[in-house]
């Protein structure tokens, strides 16, 4: 491809984009696949020569699309909004096509310097205090992550770290596996599953702090525990049903819409999330109606 053709297919590229988004609400959510699916449709090996733009757009609607779970469909309601704005896209093309890298400032300093700049916008809205926003003397300022679960483990190895220098600093004659054997991290019962793995990554303990009737932790609750633990001679140093699971069994084979559960205070829970900005409430309505029908029929079976 050169550059000729691949203004002539990027055009083409961003009309089949465009295309899929005005078709989105008539594909199916969730895909009716199998585990292993894929595998007998393409070559055991790559292949040696290319094919022509035509033939794998054609493979793609043929060979990937019926596997694909449509994120930004309007009957998505499941995990959490993925990115999906047009200006999000085009700036994914720019970017792609600069394609630098910014593992340092001299690598890119541009993209170094708009990362850190555009987190601190990042921080201000959230109303952090100062001193977490990129300062002169280098301190503090943000960092994206690749995902959710590595930024907690990022941050539990740093809070970590910071706390094994601190307690050797102040205690000579400890090895960095006497401190190790007495940190502990806190969180949420209500927390992730990435805080544990982080935990466990991480060769620290995870100690869950029950949350409130509105699944908040009060001060009060990690005071009492932080107090226990110190008392114990631990170094806190981080802190972070069967008929429902047939009626969510039922709405994703039905593949209407697509939900996924959570677990709250030992109790198995549908979650019921806004994910695509293309939902209306036609689309929440009809969630709701066919989520009652397959709940109602459910109890008749019981």
């Amino acid at each position: 491809m050169d550059i000729t053709e691949f203004q002539k297919r990027g055009k083409e590229m961003v009309d089949y984009i465009a295309d899929y988004f005005k078709q989105l609400e008539k594909r199916p959510v969730y895909p009716d696949v199998e585990p292993g699916y894929l595998r007998p449709l393409i070559p055991d090996s790559a292949p040696q020569e290319p094919e022509n733009f035509e033939d794998v757009l054609k493979d793609f609607e043929r060979i990937i699309m019926p596997g694909v779970t449509h994120w930004h469909s309007p009957y998505f309601f499941a995990y959490f909004p993925t990115v999906g704005s047009f200006p999000a896209l085009l700036a994914d093309i720019l970017s792609g096509g600069i394609g630098c890298l910014s593992f340092s400032w001299a690598a890119s300093p541009a993209c170094t310097e708009l990362e850190t700049v555009m987190l601190d916008w990042l921080g201000k809205m959230l109303n952090l205090p100062e001193e977490f926003l990129a300062g002169r003397d280098g301190e503090g300022g943000g960092v994206i992550q690749g995902s959710a679960s590595e930024a907690t483990l990022v941050t539990l190895l740093a809070a970590r770290t910071k706390m094994i220098r601190r307690v050797q600093s102040e205690n000579p004659e400890l090895t960095e596996a006497d401190v190790m054997s007495r940190l502990v991290a806190y969180a949420s019962d209500q927390a992730h599953s990435s805080v544990e793995k982080a935990g466990s990554i991480g060769g620290v303990k995870i100690k869950t702090i029950p949350s409130n009737d509105k699944f908040a932790v009060c001060g009060s609750a990690l005071k009492k525990v932080l107090h226990e633990d110190r008392a114990a001679g631990l170094i806190p140093f981080f802190a972070s049903n069967q008929l429902n699971e047939a009626l969510l069994k039922s709405i994703n084979e039905a593949r209407k819409i697509h939900l996924v559960p959570c677990h709250l205070r030992e109790k198995f829970v549908l979650r019921f999330a806004i994910c695509s900005r293309t939902v209306e409430s036609v689309h929440v309505q009809f969630a709701w109606k066919h989520i009652s029908k397959l709940a109602t029929d459910l109890l008749k079976e019981c």
